[in-house]
């Protein structure tokens, strides 16, 4: 018996587990479990919280396949609600322990002392073929428009890591587009640990609307370092402010890639949706 709090981040919804106080001993299996939309919980996946050595608290976060991904922007926007909201910290600055690094989070209170929103410092984007990774013929340095062959489409990708692949697609139409062909370009070859995919259409240099099929998971409402991922990708292809809103199916998330640190920073909601208990039997 587990107890949890479902929370989502732009509707990215996960199913935290507090492992101060519990133990979770086979996690790729319970994500399995809690995921399942009819028979489990319902989410795109499993977040546990832990103690860290070097940081404020530490996060593991499994897609809802049972992979274990290295990073998530809003799996992180919402444990800094989740620590503060249930007394773990009284702090409004953290420093959270990820499988791709240390990542800082500014939390912002009402006046009533209730976060509605966390930014996150998602570090500076990796943008080197090899350390996305990506094995594109000739591949030396950034990947930039290239042109990529996926069964009988042919799409332009610019490919950035936040902490795990990404390859950012531009389209006319992201409404009507079939999300399902991103399991095709998710399990390319090209991508050795596989990939994110993000749709963008540019609305405005300040405004981009996007869909996302995240590795592991399939299309989700929201994908924080996909937005990310894009924001960098709409820089270097000459699209995009540095500054922008991200128009998700699940709503909106600002992001910003400054020139002065070369960061990446998310900002955006988090949301408890319930408390519960999980028994698997």
């Amino acid at each position: 018996m587990l107890k949890f709090v479902k929370m989502h981040g732009t509707g990215n919804d996960y199913v935290y587990i507090n492992c101060l106080e519990q133990n979770v001993e086979n996690p790729e299996e319970l994500a399995i479990k809690v995921s399942d939309r009819h028979k489990g919980i319902g989410s795109d996946g499993l977040v546990l919280i832990l103690p860290s050595e070097t940081c404020d608290f530490r996060m593991r976060m499994f897609n809802a396949d049972g992979s274990e991904a290295q990073m998530c922007g809003n799996a992180s926007r919402c444990i800094g609600k989740f620590v503060y909201k249930y007394g773990l910290t009284t702090k409004k600055e953290l420093t959270l322990e990820t499988k791709s690094g240390v990542k800082r989070l500014q939390l912002f209170t009402n006046e009533a002392g209730v976060v509605y929103k966390v930014s996150v410092d998602m570090g500076e984007p990796i943008l080197n073929a090899k350390d996305i990774p990506v094995n594109l013929p000739d591949a030396d340095g950034k990947i930039v428009c290239r042109k990529l062959d996926v069964g009988d489409d042919t799409y332009h990708i610019t490919c950035v890591s936040m902490g795990n692949p990404h390859a950012v697609i531009y389209v006319d139409d992201v409404d009507s587009l079939d999300i399902t062909k991103g399991r095709l370009i998710e399990n390319h070859p090209v991508f050795p640990e596989k990939t994110n995919v993000e749709y963008i259409r540019k609305i405005t240099p300040s405004y981009l609307k996007m869909r996302v099929w995240e590795r592991g998971s399939g299309e989700t409402l929201a994908c924080g370092t996909g937005a990310c991922a894009s924001l960098v990708a709409s820089v270097l292809n000459g699209i995009s402010d540095r500054k922008v809103t991200i128009n998700l199916l699940g709503g909106d998330l600002e992001v910003e890639w400054r020139e002065n640190d070369n960061h990446v920073y998310l900002t955006g909601d988090a949301v408890v949706v319930y408390e519960g208990v999980f028994i698997d039997d």
